[in-house]
């Protein structure tokens, strides 16, 4: 269960800095197809990563310690229906809480607030403990790209998962 001084919030511009430096602390290749950022660091948010495209894990302290980034796939209208989580970072200090589940739940109702019904993601073949996160949540795997990514020598699966959120 989530400590109950870790609030869940839509990102700010102002959050740039420390989800710049989250995202560069749990950089993992259990997770990650590009190699680990290097200086001089791209900025967080552009134009494809925008502030409300975010939900943040704020502690009591108003340290940010998870982020999940959520959008919608396409920009095609017949499927403005589905949102797709496209980043889930937790910080090393705030593993174990529940931080990762509660920011999944989030994105799950605020896909709802947006109007939409489905969530999907996309999660490497490899990364187990992810998997296991969102099964435990309703995702179903849905697809399997075998071998998509070459990964420090190894063939990797691209694993993708979704769910409805229909009652």
């Amino acid at each position: 269960m989530i400590v109950p001084e870790t609030r869940i919030r839509r990102a700010l511009p102002a959050d740039e800095q420390a989800l710049g430096e989250l995202d560069r602390s749990t950089w993992s290749p259990l997770h990650a197809v590009l190699p680990a950022p290097e200086p001089p660091y791209a900025p967080f948010f552009d134009d494809r990563h925008r502030p409300e495209d975010h939900l943040v894990a704020e502690a009591a302290d108003g340290v940010l310690v998870g982020y999940v980034r959520l959008v919608p796939p396409t920009p095609l209208a017949c499927n403005a229906h589905v949102r797709q989580i496209r980043g889930l970072a937790v910080a090393e200090s705030a593993r174990g809480r529940g931080v990762a589940r509660a920011l999944l739940r989030a994105a799950m109702a605020e896909t709802l607030r947006q109007g939409g019904n489905r969530i999907t993601l996309r999660v490497l073949g490899h990364n187990a403990p992810a998997r296991a996160l969102y099964a435990s949540e309703g995702f179903a795997v849905e697809g399997v790209l075998p071998g998509e990514f070459l990964l420090h020598g190894a063939y990797v699966d691209d694993i993708l998962m979704g769910r409805s959120l229909k009652p």
